[in-house]
């Protein structure tokens, strides 16, 4: 059994502002948190959403795309490599920054979450390495999520 090396350059527009990704890479490294990022994904009004391979179907709340940012990465390649090793899709724009949240990883370390709204080059087909399924939801239906994440939705909603 072997493990996937994933090994790219990536280089997507960033609409959002490169200022703007740097100042908060530095403000978590500041704070002495761990950077999490995860993406919003919008395909005709709807979301897309990852449900772990390990829970029951329906029984979890599903996720966004995401990933943990590795040290001396730059946070554009994040999204990008988050994106294409959790969907196999493309990102061309990393658009917005929509807000983030502080929480404990199981590990009990201090954790902070960003999270972007960005566009990708086709949506399909998706390709999952860490989840079992994935389902496009509409943004103005019950979203099955944490309630952070239901915030970040909401902001990207407001945002559109």
């Amino acid at each position: 059994m072997g493990v996937q090396v994933w090994d790219f350059e990536v280089s997507p527009r960033q609409s959002i502002g490169e200022s703007v990704l740097v100042d908060l890479q530095a403000k978590a490294e500041a704070d002495g948190v761990a950077l999490r990022i995860g993406v919003v994904l919008e395909n005709n009004g709807a979301v897309l959403l990852l449900e772990r391979q390990e829970y029951v179907a329906g029984s979890r709340p599903l996720n966004l795309p995401g990933t943990t940012v590795r040290p001396g990465e730059e946070l554009a390649a994040a999204v990008a490599r988050a994106v294409l090793e959790e969907t196999g899709l493309t990102v061309v724009d990393i658009r917005t920054h929509l807000g983030g949240f502080d929480y404990l990883s199981n590990a009990g370390k201090p954790v902070r979450r960003e999270h972007f709204a960005v566009e990708v080059a086709g949506v399909g087909p998706i390709r999952l390495s860490n989840y079992g399924d994935y389902r496009w939801i509409p943004l103005d239906g019950d979203l099955p999520v944490t309630p952070s994440i239901r915030r970040i939705l909401t902001t990207y909603r407001e945002q559109r």
